[in-house]
């Protein structure tokens, strides 16, 4: 497994050791033992898988206080373009983003820290995501960002009018506006 440090402190890429021959491939999508040591102490709780088509966005969205989540997020199938937007008050690059192509071709995944909001795009036909979590979801908790902030300038690489997201995404407010006590 290679770990790719990124330009935001804790998250990282994995990009795991893929061996293939004309059967198919393997690889490890997650060993303990090969992570970073804050990453290697996470206590995963729950696995969530989506599946969405072309052009859907789901986010950005986070989960606040006691039940914020880190997330190992990665494609199962197809394309996506993933997006994590540090929220950390307290961090040199608040309100900036890391964003990364993960695909079922290259395998990769990205640890997006507790204290981020998060979320991606679809750019294959179709696309099933999956992501652990080290905590709970709680409905109570949940926030989000505008994909479209103007103030964080995301590139999502669609057409806007190809982006395709739900009514309470298209309501969520601007990174200015968002009240979350993380």
């Amino acid at each position: 497994m290679n770990i790719i440090t990124t330009s935001i402190r804790d998250v990282v890429v994995i990009e795991p050791r893929v061996f293939e021959d004309d059967r198919g491939y393997f690889f490890e999508s997650y060993n303990e033992s090969k992570m970073p040591d804050y990453l290697a102490q996470v206590d995963w709780v729950q696995d969530n898988e989506s599946k969405s088509s072309r052009g859907v966005l789901r986010g950005l969205h986070y989960q606040c206080g006691e039940h914020a989540q880190a997330k190992l997020v990665r494609a199962i199938v197809g394309e996506i373009y993933d997006v994590a937007i540090d929220l950390r008050p307290d961090s040199p690059t608040y309100g900036t983003y890391h964003a990364e192509m993960l695909s079922a071709t290259n395998k990769k995944q990205m640890y997006v820290p507790r204290g981020f909001a998060h979320g991606f795009v679809v750019l294959s036909e179709t696309a099933i995501f999956s992501y652990k979590c080290d905590n709970y979801y709680n409905k109570a908790a949940e926030g989000g960002l505008a994909y479209n902030d103007p103030t964080l300038s995301i590139p999502w690489p669609i057409a806007q009018d190809q982006i395709l997201v739900s009514e309470k995404d298209a309501e969520l407010p601007n990174l200015g506006h968002h009240k979350a006590a993380l």
